[in-house]
């Protein structure tokens, strides 16, 4: 199935949790896939996990995820008493007090004001156990986004396929056209012929020798049988069940160039404005399967 490189996807934990999780994933379109993670830097070493996943599921675009977390529970941070610095102090505090003859009592209040005796220590949670909440939340916000670009890159499929149909239609017209042109050509070329040489009567051999070389410089059949060949390769690469953004770019890039040379070698007004129309509708379809992944 084609898809766009463009989608938003968001998913949250359940309040239930003492952890709480608020996860949000856009994508837009990029020659590569590009991942970029704001994350909690107590959660760090889950990014890695995060992009092997994003990796798995999609393949172009430039992936934008910011990931918000909170702890509800009771044990975030406890103080804990440094007991061996605690008995330095207090020993040095004796020694003093013996040296010098003081009066002064230890105290819970002195002893507790000197620093690190007593220290606050954050608790460390499981970044496994987090895992087992996070991953599901990355996958449906992922769900959603491909869900998006699915349904965004068949609006795409339609609408190229479309206009494929008016190129078609237009190369038609070019190739009836021909034949025209050519007939034309030949009665322009005797026309002038005859101002020219006024009563003297043209060699039919020698027309018809102009002609068959103006009809070898301007043919354009072969343009045209590869517009055709094209334009059915655009339509059959959407048929293919994997990432088809960048063999569109190569079509539609060697049906601009088929029509450049028609363009070139045309001397018809007809045919000229046809190949603008086909070249107008190539630029919109070149514009479009920038966003197909």
């Amino acid at each position: 199935m084609i898809k766009s490189m463009t989608g938003f996807g968001r998913a949250s934990s359940e309040e239930e949790s003492t952890r709480s999780f608020s996860l949000e994933m856009k994508s837009v379109n990029h020659r590569y896939l590009d991942i970029n993670i704001r994350m909690p830097k107590s959660m760090i070493s889950l990014e890695e996990r995060i992009r092997r996943i994003v990796g798995e599921r999609l393949n172009r675009g430039k992936v934008d995820i910011f990931l918000n977390y909170k702890n509800y529970g009771q044990f975030d941070t406890a103080a804990k008493l440094n007991v061996n610095l605690a008995d330095s102090y207090v020993d040095c505090l004796k020694q003093i007090k013996e040296r010098y003859s003081l009066k002064d009592e230890l105290s819970l209040t002195l002893i507790s004001k000197f620093p690190e005796v007593i220290v606050l220590e954050e608790h460390e949670e499981n970044l496994e156990d987090i895992w087992k909440e996070l991953l599901p939340l990355v996958n449906k916000a992922l769900d959603t986004i491909i869900c998006m670009r699915e349904a965004e890159g068949q609006k795409l499929h339609e609408d190229i396929v479309l206009k494929s149909n008016d190129i078609e239609d237009n190369v038609r017209k070019i190739e009836a056209k021909c034949p025209e042109v050519l007939k034309a050509y030949k009665e322009k070329l005797r026309e002038k012929l005859q101002g020219i040489l006024e009563n003297v009567q043209i060699d039919e051999n020698r027309l018809a020798m102009e002609v068959a070389i103006f009809a070898d410089k301007s043919t354009i059949d072969e343009e045209i049988t590869r517009l055709y060949s094209h334009i059915h390769q655009l339509r059959n690469t959407f048929l293919l069940n994997e990432p088809v953004g960048r063999k569109l770019d190569f079509i539609i890039q060697e049906m601009n160039r088929e029509a450049n040379t028609i363009a070139s070698k045309s001397t018809d007004l007809e045919i000229t404005n046809l190949v603008i129309n086909i070249k107008n509708m190539i630029e919109k379809i070149r514009e479009q399967i920038q966003n197909i992944e």
